[in-house]
Protein backbone atom coordinates (compact mmCIF):
# COMPACT_ATOMS: atom_id res chain seq x y z
CA UNK A 1 0.00 0.00 0.00
CA UNK A 2 1.55 3.68 -1.04
CA UNK A 3 1.75 6.21 1.91
CA UNK A 4 1.35 9.90 0.76
CA UNK A 5 2.10 12.86 2.78
CA UNK A 6 -0.06 15.75 2.35
CA UNK A 7 1.46 19.36 3.51
CA UNK A 8 -1.62 21.52 4.23
CA UNK A 9 -3.57 18.69 3.88
CA UNK A 10 -6.37 19.69 6.37
CA UNK A 11 -6.97 22.52 3.82
CA UNK A 12 -9.87 22.71 0.72
CA UNK A 13 -7.21 21.29 -1.94
CA UNK A 14 -6.04 18.99 0.67
CA UNK A 15 -8.87 17.54 2.02
CA UNK A 16 -9.98 16.54 -1.86
CA UNK A 17 -6.71 15.20 -2.25
CA UNK A 18 -7.03 12.90 0.71
CA UNK A 19 -10.19 11.57 0.02
CA UNK A 20 -9.37 10.41 -3.54
CA UNK A 21 -5.55 9.16 -2.61
CA UNK A 22 -7.72 7.14 -0.04
CA UNK A 23 -10.03 5.70 -2.66
CA UNK A 24 -6.83 4.86 -4.67
CA UNK A 25 -5.98 2.55 -1.44
CA UNK A 26 -2.89 5.04 0.22
CA UNK A 27 -2.34 5.40 3.80
CA UNK A 28 -2.50 9.03 3.94
CA UNK A 29 -0.28 11.04 6.46
CA UNK A 30 -1.71 14.90 6.90
CA UNK A 31 1.01 17.90 7.81
CA UNK A 32 -1.09 20.78 9.00
CA UNK A 33 -0.64 23.78 11.12
CA UNK A 34 -4.28 23.62 11.24
CA UNK A 35 -3.76 27.68 10.87
CA UNK A 36 -6.32 27.50 7.73
CA UNK A 37 -7.06 24.08 7.77
CA UNK A 38 -10.11 22.49 9.40
CA UNK A 39 -10.55 19.11 11.14
CA UNK A 40 -14.01 19.43 10.14
CA UNK A 41 -12.71 18.95 6.62
CA UNK A 42 -11.32 15.30 7.55
CA UNK A 43 -14.40 13.62 9.63
CA UNK A 44 -14.62 10.38 9.51
CA UNK A 45 -11.58 10.11 7.47
CA UNK A 46 -8.98 6.91 8.11
CA UNK A 47 -5.99 9.35 8.31
CA UNK A 48 -2.48 9.84 10.54
CA UNK A 49 -2.90 13.75 11.61
CA UNK A 50 0.80 15.66 12.58
CA UNK A 51 0.54 19.07 13.47
CA UNK A 52 3.58 20.64 12.59
CA UNK A 53 4.56 24.19 10.88
CA UNK A 54 6.12 23.28 6.88
CA UNK A 55 9.26 24.99 8.20
CA UNK A 56 10.01 22.92 11.18
CA UNK A 57 12.62 20.59 8.89
CA UNK A 58 13.22 17.89 11.72
CA UNK A 59 9.49 17.50 12.10
CA UNK A 60 8.26 17.46 9.00
CA UNK A 61 11.82 14.59 8.67
CA UNK A 62 10.40 12.86 10.80
CA UNK A 63 6.43 12.40 9.78
CA UNK A 64 7.54 11.27 6.36
CA UNK A 65 9.51 8.38 7.37
CA UNK A 66 8.23 5.51 5.13
CA UNK A 67 6.26 7.77 2.51
CA UNK A 68 6.64 7.22 -0.96
CA UNK A 69 5.55 10.61 -2.01
CA UNK A 70 4.44 13.93 -0.40
CA UNK A 71 2.18 16.63 -2.15
CA UNK A 72 3.42 19.89 -0.84
CA UNK A 73 0.48 21.84 -0.99
CA UNK A 74 0.97 24.25 2.81
CA UNK A 75 1.45 27.63 1.85
CA UNK A 76 0.83 31.30 2.04
CA UNK A 77 -1.73 32.55 -0.23
CA UNK A 78 -2.75 35.39 -1.53
CA UNK A 79 -1.76 38.52 -3.98
CA UNK A 80 -2.30 41.38 -1.77
CA UNK A 81 -1.86 39.55 1.53
CA UNK A 82 1.94 38.67 0.05
CA UNK A 83 2.07 42.65 -1.18
CA UNK A 84 1.61 43.83 2.16
CA UNK A 85 3.75 40.97 3.77
CA UNK A 86 6.15 40.36 1.66
CA UNK A 87 8.77 38.74 3.89
CA UNK A 88 6.26 36.43 5.30
CA UNK A 89 5.17 35.31 2.23
CA UNK A 90 8.91 34.19 1.52
CA UNK A 91 9.32 32.36 4.40
CA UNK A 92 6.12 30.16 3.75
CA UNK A 93 5.74 30.12 0.28
CA UNK A 94 9.73 30.17 -0.84
CA UNK A 95 11.60 28.71 2.14
CA UNK A 96 8.79 26.89 3.31
CA UNK A 97 9.50 25.25 -0.21
CA UNK A 98 13.07 24.28 -0.09
CA UNK A 99 12.18 23.22 3.42
CA UNK A 100 10.23 20.70 2.00
CA UNK A 101 12.07 19.43 -0.65
CA UNK A 102 14.92 18.81 1.95
CA UNK A 103 12.93 17.02 3.96
CA UNK A 104 11.55 14.87 1.38
CA UNK A 105 15.52 14.31 0.68
CA UNK A 106 16.46 13.23 4.09
CA UNK A 107 13.62 11.12 4.85
CA UNK A 108 14.37 9.28 1.22
CA UNK A 109 11.26 10.02 -0.49
CA UNK A 110 11.49 9.76 -4.14
CA UNK A 111 8.59 12.19 -5.29
CA UNK A 112 7.41 15.58 -4.17
CA UNK A 113 4.80 17.21 -6.12
CA UNK A 114 4.52 21.44 -5.69
CA UNK A 115 1.28 23.12 -5.98
CA UNK A 116 2.06 26.44 -7.59
CA UNK A 117 0.12 29.05 -9.88
CA UNK A 118 0.04 31.39 -12.88
CA UNK A 119 1.20 34.33 -10.65
CA UNK A 120 4.77 33.17 -11.98
CA UNK A 121 4.01 34.15 -15.30
CA UNK A 122 2.53 37.80 -14.44
CA UNK A 123 1.76 39.84 -17.51
CA UNK A 124 2.45 36.30 -19.67
CA UNK A 125 0.01 34.38 -18.13
CA UNK A 126 -2.66 34.93 -20.80
CA UNK A 127 -2.74 32.33 -21.87
CA UNK A 128 -0.82 30.37 -19.41
CA UNK A 129 1.43 27.72 -20.65
CA UNK A 130 4.36 25.62 -19.27
CA UNK A 131 6.98 27.41 -21.93
CA UNK A 132 6.20 30.73 -20.89
CA UNK A 133 9.38 32.96 -19.26
CA UNK A 134 8.45 33.68 -15.45
CA UNK A 135 7.58 37.41 -14.90
CA UNK A 136 5.78 37.42 -11.11
CA UNK A 137 4.13 40.75 -10.38
CA UNK A 138 3.87 39.85 -6.73
CA UNK A 139 5.74 38.73 -4.19
CA UNK A 140 3.43 35.83 -4.24
CA UNK A 141 3.94 35.16 -7.71
CA UNK A 142 7.58 35.29 -6.80
CA UNK A 143 7.39 32.95 -4.19
CA UNK A 144 5.60 30.40 -5.97
CA UNK A 145 8.36 30.81 -9.06
CA UNK A 146 11.37 30.14 -6.33
CA UNK A 147 9.80 27.10 -5.67
CA UNK A 148 9.47 25.87 -9.01
CA UNK A 149 12.90 26.76 -9.29
CA UNK A 150 14.08 24.51 -6.42
CA UNK A 151 12.04 21.84 -7.68
CA UNK A 152 13.77 22.00 -11.27
CA UNK A 153 17.13 22.21 -9.15
CA UNK A 154 16.12 19.39 -6.78
CA UNK A 155 15.52 16.80 -10.02
CA UNK A 156 18.71 18.09 -11.62
CA UNK A 157 20.97 18.05 -8.46
CA UNK A 158 19.82 15.10 -6.05
CA UNK A 159 17.49 13.13 -8.91
CA UNK A 160 14.41 13.94 -7.07
CA UNK A 161 11.53 13.52 -9.18
CA UNK A 162 10.28 17.07 -7.99
CA UNK A 163 6.99 17.97 -10.02
CA UNK A 164 5.84 21.51 -10.16
CA UNK A 165 2.23 22.02 -11.22
CA UNK A 166 0.36 25.33 -11.51
CA UNK A 167 -3.28 25.66 -10.48
CA UNK A 168 -5.88 27.48 -11.83
CA UNK A 169 -9.04 29.27 -9.65
CA UNK A 170 -10.17 26.27 -7.73
CA UNK A 171 -13.21 25.80 -6.56
CA UNK A 172 -15.69 23.66 -4.92
CA UNK A 173 -17.31 22.32 -1.51
CA UNK A 174 -14.94 22.75 2.05
CA UNK A 175 -14.00 26.19 0.71
CA UNK A 176 -15.47 28.13 3.18
CA UNK A 177 -12.58 29.72 4.73
CA UNK A 178 -11.02 30.35 1.28
CA UNK A 179 -10.72 34.02 0.00
CA UNK A 180 -10.68 33.32 -3.60
CA UNK A 181 -13.52 34.81 -6.00
CA UNK A 182 -16.20 32.23 -6.00
CA UNK A 183 -16.41 31.04 -2.12
CA UNK A 184 -16.41 34.85 -1.36
CA UNK A 185 -18.99 36.06 -3.90
CA UNK A 186 -21.56 32.65 -2.43
CA UNK A 187 -20.76 34.02 0.94
CA UNK A 188 -21.92 37.29 0.21
CA UNK A 189 -25.16 36.26 -1.93
CA UNK A 190 -25.58 33.87 1.32
CA UNK A 191 -26.02 37.30 3.10
CA UNK A 192 -27.22 39.48 1.18
CA UNK A 193 -24.81 41.81 0.62
CA UNK A 194 -23.28 43.19 -2.60
CA UNK A 195 -20.83 41.53 -4.90
CA UNK A 196 -17.17 43.94 -5.28
CA UNK A 197 -15.68 43.75 -8.38
CA UNK A 198 -12.21 45.48 -8.68
CA UNK A 199 -12.27 46.54 -12.26
CA UNK A 200 -15.36 46.31 -14.91
CA UNK A 201 -16.02 42.61 -14.57
CA UNK A 202 -14.61 41.24 -17.55
CA UNK A 203 -11.09 40.24 -16.25
CA UNK A 204 -11.28 36.55 -16.48
CA UNK A 205 -10.25 33.62 -14.80
CA UNK A 206 -9.73 29.69 -15.27
CA UNK A 207 -12.05 27.68 -12.83
CA UNK A 208 -11.59 24.10 -12.15
CA UNK A 209 -13.44 22.13 -9.94
CA UNK A 210 -10.91 20.81 -6.73
CA UNK A 211 -12.00 17.10 -7.72
CA UNK A 212 -10.84 17.64 -10.85
CA UNK A 213 -7.45 19.47 -9.27
CA UNK A 214 -7.28 16.46 -6.73
CA UNK A 215 -7.17 14.04 -9.74
CA UNK A 216 -4.45 16.22 -11.72
CA UNK A 217 -2.19 16.31 -8.27
CA UNK A 218 -2.32 12.61 -8.24
CA UNK A 219 -1.70 12.23 -11.87
CA UNK A 220 1.39 13.99 -11.38
CA UNK A 221 3.05 11.98 -8.41
CA UNK A 222 2.30 8.56 -10.71
CA UNK A 223 3.33 9.09 -13.77
CA UNK A 224 6.75 8.11 -14.54
CA UNK A 225 9.31 10.76 -16.15
CA UNK A 226 7.54 13.80 -15.04
CA UNK A 227 10.45 14.71 -12.39
CA UNK A 228 11.87 18.54 -13.12
CA UNK A 229 8.55 19.78 -15.45
CA UNK A 230 5.82 22.05 -14.79
CA UNK A 231 2.07 21.82 -15.60
CA UNK A 232 -0.65 23.50 -15.96
CA UNK A 233 -3.72 21.79 -13.99
CA UNK A 234 -6.97 23.59 -15.24
CA UNK A 235 -10.03 23.68 -16.71
CA UNK A 236 -8.71 25.41 -19.81
CA UNK A 237 -11.34 27.30 -20.19
CA UNK A 238 -11.92 31.71 -19.65
CA UNK A 239 -14.83 33.37 -17.72
CA UNK A 240 -15.21 36.39 -17.44
CA UNK A 241 -16.28 37.78 -13.85
CA UNK A 242 -19.41 39.29 -15.38
CA UNK A 243 -20.57 35.68 -16.48
CA UNK A 244 -19.53 34.19 -13.24
CA UNK A 245 -21.93 36.39 -11.73
CA UNK A 246 -24.74 35.08 -13.97
CA UNK A 247 -24.46 32.02 -13.38
CA UNK A 248 -24.48 32.19 -9.73
CA UNK A 249 -27.16 34.66 -9.75
CA UNK A 250 -28.95 31.22 -12.06
CA UNK A 251 -27.97 28.94 -9.50
CA UNK A 252 -28.96 30.60 -6.65
CA UNK A 253 -32.05 32.01 -7.83
CA UNK A 254 -31.30 35.88 -6.74
CA UNK A 255 -29.77 38.76 -8.29
CA UNK A 256 -26.77 39.75 -7.02
CA UNK A 257 -25.82 43.47 -6.27
CA UNK A 258 -22.66 44.63 -7.67
CA UNK A 259 -20.29 47.31 -6.13
CA UNK A 260 -17.36 47.79 -8.83
CA UNK A 261 -14.50 49.47 -7.49
CA UNK A 262 -11.00 50.62 -9.48
CA UNK A 263 -8.42 47.44 -10.56
CA UNK A 264 -5.67 46.55 -7.37
CA UNK A 265 -2.36 46.58 -8.55
CA UNK A 266 -0.62 43.40 -8.90
CA UNK A 267 -3.36 41.07 -10.47
CA UNK A 268 -4.22 39.42 -13.60
CA UNK A 269 -6.61 40.92 -16.17
CA UNK A 270 -6.78 37.98 -18.19
CA UNK A 271 -6.25 34.55 -17.22
CA UNK A 272 -6.62 30.72 -18.34
CA UNK A 273 -4.75 28.14 -19.00
CA UNK A 274 -3.64 25.49 -22.26
CA UNK A 275 -3.50 22.16 -20.66
CA UNK A 276 -2.49 20.13 -23.53
CA UNK A 277 0.47 19.11 -21.41
CA UNK A 278 -1.19 17.64 -18.65
CA UNK A 279 -3.87 15.90 -21.32
CA UNK A 280 -0.87 14.19 -23.61
CA UNK A 281 1.83 13.66 -20.35
CA UNK A 282 -0.53 13.18 -17.50
CA UNK A 283 -3.78 11.23 -18.80
CA UNK A 284 -5.45 14.55 -17.19
CA UNK A 285 -8.87 15.18 -18.36
CA UNK A 286 -11.01 17.45 -16.59
CA UNK A 287 -14.72 16.52 -16.23
CA UNK A 288 -16.82 18.42 -13.95
CA UNK A 289 -18.38 21.88 -15.71
CA UNK A 290 -18.48 25.35 -13.91
CA UNK A 291 -22.21 25.17 -14.25
CA UNK A 292 -22.34 21.95 -12.22
CA UNK A 293 -19.31 22.73 -9.97
CA UNK A 294 -21.13 25.94 -9.06
CA UNK A 295 -24.40 24.50 -8.21
CA UNK A 296 -22.92 21.88 -6.20
CA UNK A 297 -20.43 24.80 -4.62
CA UNK A 298 -23.83 26.64 -3.86
CA UNK A 299 -25.37 23.57 -2.53
CA UNK A 300 -22.87 22.70 0.18
CA UNK A 301 -22.24 26.36 1.20
CA UNK A 302 -26.21 26.59 1.65
CA UNK A 303 -27.01 23.78 3.47
CA UNK A 304 -24.22 24.90 6.19
CA UNK A 305 -26.17 28.45 6.27
CA UNK A 306 -29.35 26.29 6.65
CA UNK A 307 -27.67 23.91 9.81
CA UNK A 308 -27.03 27.35 11.52
CA UNK A 309 -30.05 28.31 11.44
Amino acid sequence: MPRALITGGAGFVGSALTRLLLARGYDVVIYDDLSTGSLDHLKGLEIELVEGDVRDLERLTGALAGCDAIFHLAAGAGVIDSIENPLENFDLNARGTLVALWAARQAGVPRLVFSSSNAPLGANAYPASEDKPMAPLSPYGAGKATGEAYCSAFHGAYGMDAVAVRFSNAFGPRSSRKGNVIPLFIRKILAGEPLTVFGDGTQTRDFVFVSDLANGLVRAAETPGAGGEVFQLASGVETSLNDLIGLLGEVSGREPQIDYLPRRPGEIDRNYSLIAKAQERLGYAPEVTLAEGVRQTWEWFASRVQANV
